[in-house]
């Protein structure tokens, strides 16, 4: 028998009644999630971790104020402060961050390419690094629905909460994308030949 999961928005009635313990258990039920968004986000392990301490020093004090209105919409309103502190980060960084997992290794270092000579290797980190230059000249709005919904594994619906955006909206960038890398793609190939 299973004890039934208490909501995010009960916890966050208990925080604002005084129970830090119930603020506690949010910050571990979500950790990981906000923290990848992040990290797929900045690119940088030890930026994204500042970013985060950030974020929820945001979230405490929004909470504090009596600001949080979002009942049960505790992690998509979180991730919409962590997303907008990322941007904010990369804006002022003005540099191609790597994207990179939770462990801070570089997502394109697991795309899963097995090469049998050092030759190979070689094609196969070039090929990986041109996937990483297109992914990174798409417009930011796609780059990002890319990244959330391919490496983060996030829903469409995720996303538009996260992104204040509409599924479709959110579908129709993810598709934009998709052709973009893909005309790249053939440009490429069409330059070889």
């Amino acid at each position: 028998m299973t004890t039934p999961l208490i909501t995010d928005g009960v916890l966050i009635k208990r925080y604002i009644d005084g129970n830090n313990a119930a603020f506690e258990t949010l910050l571990k039920r979500h950790r990981s999630r906000i923290l990848s968004s992040i990290y797929l986000l900045v690119g940088d392990r030890y930026v994204a971790e500042d970013i985060f301490q950030e974020t929820f020093i945001k979230v405490i004090h929004s909470i504090q104020k009596g600001k949080y209105n979002h009942e049960d919409k505790f992690l998509p309103w979180v991730l919409r402060i962590a997303r907008n502190m990322s941007i904010d980060t990369i804006r002022a960084r003005k540099r191609m961050p790597v994207v990179v997992d939770t462990e801070g290794r570089d997502i394109f270092d697991s795309l899963g390419i097995t090469v049998e000579s050092q030759e190979e290797y070689r094609v196969a980190k070039d090929d990986v690094d041109i996937l990483r230059q297109w992914i990174w000249e798409l417009p930011e709005d796609q780059r990002e629905v890319l990244i959330l919904r391919q490496y983060a594994d996030l829903s469409f619906k995720e996303i538009a909460a996260l992104t204040e955006t509409n599924i479709n909206t959110c579908i129709g960038r993810m598709h934009y994308a998709i052709l973009n890398l893909r005309k790249k793609m053939q440009k490429s190939v069409a330059k070889v030949k």
